[in-house]
């Protein structure tokens, strides 16, 4: 979200969000990690006791008494598929247009990303740190991983296109027969890889979907070149008051003083 005008960047995000914008892969991204980020939270709140109507992991295959007791509380998969998918069903994603179908491709590839990866996690227990006794659980991998896997599955999102030639966004729910396949192999879309119907339009540019990239800070050698598309970065001095010579005062409180600072700011231009 931009920091100068969040206002604005909830706008543009709706904006992205409306019936007749659906077919960008920024879209089919917010589809498939929104779906991915409730598999993930309901599961884990689960195991961490935020949500009353479920435990830890109920899998008969895992020992989850003895795990439980000895810390290794499973997240429970199950429930949060189960609920999810319950969710996405009565948020009426289901429609049989072409959209539809494309929202609800990268809503489930959202989830099975989730689901296949799923870590069992081990612990030993025995005298002497021998592992006579082994207790395992299944942990959930931390969601920045299930995000750079769903950005690079958006980098690399593939444009399908209806097959038959007459068949458009409204006529499409009449031609229940009508197939997606990919613009560049006339393949049908694989099940793990995100898609979408319309080429993007830029954001670097301000238009009806962005405010653009212009004046936007940035971090050098880091983003400048993509958040400013090319187009080069401003440098300014600003003084900013920042802690310092902090020091401990009896056990966990700590004082600073505030000190005046330079620091560069990065803007595009």
């Amino acid at each position: 979200m931009n920091k100068r005008n969040p206002q604005k960047s909830v706008r543009y995000s709706e904006s992205l969000k409306k019936r007749e914008h659906l077919g960008f892969k920024e879209t089919s991204f917010l589809y498939a990690v929104s779906s991915a980020g409730l598999v993930h939270s309901i599961s884990r709140g689960c195991s961490t006791g935020r949500l009353d109507r479920c435990t830890c992991d109920e899998s008969k295959n895992l020992q989850n008494e003895e795990a439980w007791r000895w810390g290794g509380c499973g997240d429970n998969i199950k429930f949060g598929l189960k609920f999810t998918r319950r969710f996405l069903k009565r948020a009426k994603r289901n429609g049989k247009d072409v959209l539809a179908r494309v929202n609800r491709h990268n809503s489930h590839l959202g989830i099975k990303v989730v689901k296949n990866h799923v870590e069992t996690k081990c612990k030993c227990h025995g005298v002497s740190g021998s592992c006579t006794v082994q207790t395992c659980w299944r942990q959930l991998s931390p969601f920045n991983i299930i995000g750079e896997i769903l950005k690079n599955k958006y980098e690399n999102s593939q444009q399908v296109e209806i097959d038959n030639n007459h068949a458009n966004r409204k006529t499409a729910h009449k031609r229940r027969s009508t197939k997606m396949s990919v613009v560049a192999n006339k393949m049908p879309p694989r099940r793990m890889e995100m898609i979408h119907i319309d080429s993007s339009p830029s954001f670097c540019r301000q238009s009806r979907y962005s405010e653009g990239t212009k004046a936007r800070e940035c971090i050098k050698d880091r983003n400048c070149n993509s958040i400013c598309c090319g187009r080069g970065y401003n440098v300014q001095t600003k003084t900013v008051s920042r802690p310092c010579k902090c020091e401990v005062v009896w056990c966990c409180q700590f004082r600073c003083q505030q000190c005046l600072i330079d620091e560069e700011i990065h803007s595009c231009k």
